[in-house]
């Protein structure tokens, strides 16, 4: 696997490390519907969030929140729907991206909620 892979995965994990301590219940994670990838679908109270994940090493040009452009948000947005399309909620969706800046052995990580919202 890749270094940029590996780089991933150990920010969905600390991401989803992150949202189980703050309350939050993890529901799914690296969900695929068509060309649409969820990294992690969870639940907060009555509010389904999914969380776009965005991993990168410190002195990189552009934010990871930066990465999550029109077109991805979009992709986001149509998965969503087919998961909820296809479960049993009937709750409130949002959707968040929690950014990963790696610098060594020590990371930050922000959490933006309602970083974006769906077009109507």
């Amino acid at each position: 696997m890749s270094e940029h892979n590996d780089l991933g995965k150990q920010g969905e994990e600390m991401a989803a490390t992150y949202l189980k301590k703050a309350g939050y219940e993890i529901l799914g994670r690296n969900l695929f519907f068509r060309k649409a990838e969820l990294d992690i679908v969870a639940k907060q109270d009555n509010e389904l969030v999914f969380v776009e994940v965005k991993t990168r090493t410190k002195g990189t040009m552009m934010s990871p929140e930066q990465a999550v452009d029109a077109r991805k948000q979009r992709f986001i947005i149509e998965g969503a729907a087919a998961y909820i399309d296809q479960s049993d909620y009937d709750l409130d969706a949002r959707f968040d991206i929690i950014s990963v800046i790696v610098n060594g052995q020590e990371s930050e990580i922000d959490h933006i909620e309602n970083a974006f919202y769906p077009s109507i």
